[in-house]
């Protein structure tokens, strides 16, 4: 999964959601010098990252994307997950979106000072990019796939990307609309972490 999904997945403790924000760039044992609720986050964002590199339909969503993409599979479905979770945020989540975005942004402003180095060199990026809300239209993710492409490791393949997504965007939406809720099953009982909004709204998924 990718920032939003990590974001929203830490619940309703902001230093848990520093913790998952950061989480990519700690490596090791490092995370011990964090605050404790920090370190909490950072031990989420691990889980999260496990659990969803190992589902059985995150890897049927990857094997659309291998033959450009190869190690980098998971990279585009986190992004392309994050549009999808973006399109049926109401299903999730009873705080709009652009509210949900806003207050993110904020507490990550004011807690920026604990960033790894790594962090508080994108994060202005981030921000001026307004990267949460980039994911919302195919447009942005192309924007993000663009940027990353230029600044990272991932294959400057972003054409071969959207043109993939667009060809199977219901498969693939289908298959977050049914993974996401074990995502959060498994975030809610490994780390006791309330969804209050989603819970009242499952009566709204689609069947399996």
């Amino acid at each position: 999964m990718n920032f939003l999904a990590h974001i929203y997945l830490s619940g309703k403790s902001e230093q848990v959601m520093v913790g998952n924000f950061i989480g990519d760039a700690v490596k090791g044992r490092n995370y011990d010098k964090y605050p404790e609720l920090v370190q909490r986050g950072i031990t989420l964002h691990r889980f999260i990252d496990s659990f969803t590199d190992t589902h059985q339909l995150v890897q049927r969503s990857k094997f659309l994307f291998n033959s450009q993409y190869h190690k980098y599979s998971g990279v585009i479905v986190d992004i392309f997950y994050d549009h999808f979770l973006s399109r049926s945020w109401d299903t999730f989540s009873k705080i709009p979106l652009s509210e949900f975005i806003y207050v993110t942004y904020d507490i990550l402003k004011r807690n920026s000072l604990v960033f790894p180095g790594k962090v508080k060199r994108y994060f202005p990026f981030f921000i001026l990019n307004n990267w949460l809300e980039s994911y919302t239209c195919v447009s942005g993710i192309e924007s993000v796939l663009n940027r990353m492409s230029k600044r990272t490791s991932l294959p400057d393949k972003t054409s071969f990307a959207i043109e993939i997504l667009l060809e199977n965007y219901t498969l693939l939406e289908e298959h977050f609309l049914e993974f996401f809720p074990q995502l959060i099953e498994a975030v809610s009982k490994q780390f006791d972490i309330d969804f209050p909004d989603y819970q009242e709204s499952q009566q709204y998924l689609p069947s399996a």
